[in-house]
């Protein structure tokens, strides 16, 4: 599958292959679905705790006598259905996190980058480098590009004057290959990727 390439002036410089095998797949949306699931649900701090009957202070002893107050009987006020008493039921700390194979989520990154190139919302770039770290700068080549809100994945390490040209812009995130993931790419309207990506991608999904 052949791609133009093109640079930050958004002139065609060239073309690349792609590897059917990873960016030309059915769009499975289950998979992607289970995929985005399974990484929201490991960002989950899991930190929330309310106090049970036993981690409440208080006396252990009856609020009132058993008998002759017209009353309910009550053992002891840290009870649930006392006021100030524990929670019942409540949250815990745990980890949300769900398992998934490795498999499955390789392929489930497979499906995510066939899709862009699918919906023809997959951009490849001959280079991440840039002259200048100013925001202004790559701002006026974004507009000529019209990526929109846009995922930008280079090679090993991004380019510092693209990172610090980058993130004041809302909307667009910049990524190493390593970095790649199913929710980041599928957040964002149009996927870039460096000619270095490509490659990388490629190597460790094959």
């Amino acid at each position: 599958m052949k791609c133009d390439v093109i640079d930050l002036a958004n002139k065609k410089t060239g073309s690349i292959n792609l590897d059917e095998g990873i960016f030309g797949l059915e769009v499975r949306k289950d998979l992607l679905a289970r995929a985005v699931r399974w990484q929201l649900s490991r960002r989950q701090a899991g930190t929330h705790k309310t106090k049970e009957r036993n981690e409440v202070n208080g006396t252990r002893s009856k609020p009132f006598r058993q008998k002759g107050t017209g009353r309910a009987r009550q053992g002891f006020a840290r009870a649930t259905q006392m006021r100030g008493g524990g929670i019942t039921f409540g949250p815990r700390v745990r980890s949300h996190a769900v398992d998934m194979p490795k498999k499955v989520r390789r392929l489930a990154l497979k499906t995510a980058l066939s899709a862009k190139q699918a919906d023809g919302k997959l951009v490849i770039i001959d280079s991440g480098e840039i002259n200048s770290p100013k925001t202004q700068d790559f701002a006026k080549n974004l507009n000529a590009l019209g990526w929109g809100k846009a995922l930008i994945i280079d090679g090993t390490d991004v380019n510092d004057n693209l990172a610090k040209a980058t993130r004041n812009i809302i909307g667009l995130d910049v990524l190493p290959s390593v970095g790649a993931n199913v929710y980041d790419i599928l957040r964002r309207d149009t996927l870039v990727l460096t000619r270095d990506a490509v490659n990388q991608l490629t190597e460790r999904l094959k």
